[in-house]
């Protein structure tokens, strides 16, 4: 079963201090960026007994406020989920069809202030003081790793492993986890669902929801406590000590085939009947909790706990988990939870707010773009080495060879009709008072087919199929978590079009400024260049909106964004990447001050000190095809004329940073960054980790970590290469993290200084 609409989640009150009017110029910053992405769909868990029944880019959407209201009771409850739920069932169920997508996450590093333990980098997340969970945590003094279902801990100082905790059992430690930890607490995110926990599996069968373990980190480590959730797993917020855990559900109604016979009208008709009879249990998932010595401990959402937008589907919940990890010696005490009736696929949160936004038409068929063709090169392919040789483009500088080349002629190069890293692109700034979209690029081509839904009023019969497209909108909603316990619902409202991930998003002064790409799917030009991208600003106390900036990239799509302060950064891509440069400070009247069309794109973008810029990306083609990671240092100290300094080139190949900045490690102390790198240009695919060093005007590489292979009989072509995920600085000393093992370089030169195999 699908959702449809709806959003929901847990923020905090936003400042309303009145917009700065300081310079444009980004300052330097410890800024850390993360994650991404997560979906769509929503939770809700319940107490209750069974009771009685009871648009196209150009189209103007209502910005008008979206309020929260909570049910009468559970009969109240009852009849109006019944009631939606049944205007949105279709002849096969609830909801369009299956699909399998992705969001992009983020990660970066920062060096905090110093406390008995070396200065050290932490998780690079989008706003300070909202903790975001990852597959390793430090503190200085130690390293947290959880990798294939057991969790380590590693003695920073002596290097050598002194806590070890099997969480699942082996055939399935395929599980994904991550942590968040606070002090000797840590708790470990299993979103995949289905763990069997290790020891257990005499006594309790796999869980059908996400799995969230509590473990003390004191001494040896021990597991003091579980939650298991119905739904599944959409993120999860750690400030101070409370992790907020956002679930999202989907009614469990089983709808009996009626046969083959049947018209689909005949088969809506009888699923309504189904929705009709179906009781309070089937839309509120319940939760259970555990304590250390196992005892379990189960429980719902309260009807009382339940709200529910002016409209909304029926067709899903989302509920918001409070756990506060400083109170977990005895347990998990009760996760206090707060329940919404609609869909959620993205959250971002501040240190005081929680925000859960959904697009219902997230959950339809995206276009696919065709593959563009190129005509191969004249030049012959480079040779492969481990990890592939990577340029440097800063004007007057040569381009740097990758590990082992002898000369420039080793070089990876890019085809020569091409902009190769070795011949700097041409690069065109436009200062301009308002953004220009690019006059002569080639339109895109959405060919996606919209599937027919059905959409019938009670009471009547339904027609056969009438195709019916979500609207092409973001539904926002605001919780204040600024006080420990359950979340307080704030505000709701919605723009037009879609996200891309948390980074479209951003808490600034009283306002949330919001990027979207819209676009028209509708009709029989759908996708025919009809798409476009914008800036809303919306005031935080009540999401209503106060300014707005749009026309940007029309005929692409947002790759990426990042708001620094009152300035705004946009990159859209088709076949070209203009990065937008936004002056947001006034709230009522943004504006695009600046604009860079290059080859490629970024889709990561990362703070890097006074006026400067980090872009992780791909080089392509002037035809929109890929060639390869590359990383970019942009000038954007100027906002009407930002400008390519630099960046270096890696062919055929990617980085995880792409789409999970957790992956991405900058250290502004020394100018270190630390990107994964895998390679697919020889005769076996190669991982490993680049290391940058960015200053104010270059991008320079200063080598490569790469892990021991496992050893092993058979082709070498064919032997696995798990790849470098993630990378954190503690002292001099640079650790990495792969699914190996971690292992310790000089931050320095990166000689080798120890390997801490995963055995």
């Amino acid at each position: 079963m699908r959702t449809s609409t709806g959003t929901a989640g847990a923020v905090s009150r936003a400042a309303s201090r009145p917009a700065s009017r300081a310079a444009l110029t980004p300052t330097r910053t410890t800024l850390t960026s993360t994650f991404a992405a997560a979906l769509a769909v929503a939770l809700l868990a319940s107490g209750c007994e069974q009771a009685g029944p009871g648009a196209s880019r150009t189209a103007p959407v209502d910005l008008g406020r979206i309020r929260l209201v909570s049910y009468d009771g559970c009969d109240d409850m009852l009849a109006g989920l019944r009631a939606a739920a049944a205007r949105n069932v279709g002849p096969w169920g609830l909801g369009p069809p299956q699909i399998m997508y992705m969001e992009a996450r983020a990660d970066t590093a920062a060096p905090r202030a110093k406390t008995a333990a070396p200065e050290h980098s932490t998780t690079n997340v989008h706003e300070a003081g909202a903790d975001e969970p990852d597959l390793v945590k430090t503190d200085g003094k130690r390293v947290i790793v959880v990798n294939r279902g057991v969790l380590r801990v590693v003695d920073a100082a002596t290097r050598k492993v002194t806590g070890t905790l099997k969480l699942v059992d082996g055939d399935q430690n395929w599980a994904p986890a991550d942590l968040l930890v606070s002090g000797d607490r840590a708790l470990v995110l299993f979103s995949g669902g289905g763990g069997i926990p290790f020891g257990a599996i005499a006594k309790r069968a796999p869980s059908s929801g996400p799995r969230y373990v509590l473990v003390d980190l004191a001494g040896k480590p021990t597991v003091t406590g579980t939650l298991t959730a119905s739904g599944s797993h959409l993120d999860a917020r750690m400030t101070g000590s409370t992790v907020r855990i956002v679930v999202r559900s989907q009614p469990e109604i089983a709808f009996p085939d009626p046969g083959p016979d049947l018209t689909d009208a005949e088969r809506i008709r009888h699923n309504r009947d189904v929705v009709a009879k179906a009781p309070a249990g089937a839309w509120l998932p319940a939760f259970e909790t555990t304590d250390a010595a196992g005892h379990a401990t189960k429980g719902t959402v309260g009807c009382e706990r339940v709200s529910h937008p002016d409209e909304y589907t029926g067709t899903s919940m989302l509920t918001v988990y409070s756990v506060d990890l400083a109170a977990g010696a005895k347990g998990i005490a009760a996760p206090d939870p707060i329940s919404v009736a609609a869909d959620g696929d993205t959250v971002y949160g501040t240190a005081s707010s929680l925000y859960v936004t959904s697009n219902p038409r997230m959950l339809w068929p995206r276009p696919v773009e065709p593959p563009v063709e190129d005509a191969p090169s004249a030049t012959p392919a480079t040779p492969a080495a481990p990890v592939p040789p990577v340029e440097s483009t800063t004007p007057g500088k040569p381009a740097v060879p990758g590990p082992g080349t002898a000369t420039p002629a080793n070089t990876a190069q890019a085809p020569r009709d091409e902009p190769t890293p070795s011949e700097p692109p041409a690069v065109t700034a436009e200062p301009t008072g308002t953004a220009q979209a690019p006059r002569d690029e080639p339109t895109p081509s959405e060919p996606a087919p919209v599937p027919p839904t059905t959409e019938t009023t009670p009471g009547t019969a339904a027609p056969e199929t009438t195709p019916v497209l979500p609207p092409e909108e973001t539904e926002i909603h605001r919780f204040d978590i600024g006080a420990p316990g359950a979340p307080r619902y704030v505000a709701s409202g919605k723009v037009p079009g879609r996200l891309l991930n948390q980074y479209s998003l951003s808490e600034f002064e009283g306002h949330l400024r919001v990027a979207t790409t819209s676009a028209d799917l509708s009709g029989p030009a759908a996708g025919e260049s009809d798409s476009s991208s914008a800036v809303y600003v919306l005031d935080a106390r009540t999401l209503g909106k106060v300014g707005e900036v749009g026309g940007l990239g029309r005929g692409e799509r947002i790759y990426s964004v990042r708001f620094i302060g009152p300035v705004g950064y946009v990159v859209t891509f088709r076949q070209v990447d203009p990065l937008y440069t936004l002056d947001l400070r006034d709230p009522k009247a943004p504006r695009a001050t600046g604009e860079l069309k290059i080859t490629g794109y970024s889709a990561y973008l990362h703070p890097a000190g006074d006026g400067r810029l980090i872009g992780i990306g791909q080089e392509a083609s002037e035809r929109g095809r890929t060639l390869g990671t590359q990383v970019s240092l942009f000038d954007v100290s100027d906002p009407a004329a930002p400008r390519l300094l630099s960046r270096m080139f890696a062919k055929d190949s990617g980085s995880e940073a792409e789409w999970d900045p957790h992956a991405f490690l900058y250290w502004p102390a020394t100018g270190a960054a630390v990107v994964p790198l895998n390679s697919w240009s020889g005769e076996r695919p190669t991982g490993g980790a680049l290391v940058l060093r960015i200053d104010d005007s270059s991008v320079t590489r200063t080598g490569t970590v790469t892990h021991p292979r496992p050893g092993g009989r058979g082709d070498a072509r064919f032997a696995y290469d798990p790849g470098i995920r993630r990378s954190v600085v503690i002292g001099d000393d640079l650790w990495t993290v792969s699914d190996l093992g971690l292992k310790v370089s000089a931050l320095n030169g990166l000689a080798d200084r120890g390997w801490i195999p995963f055995d």
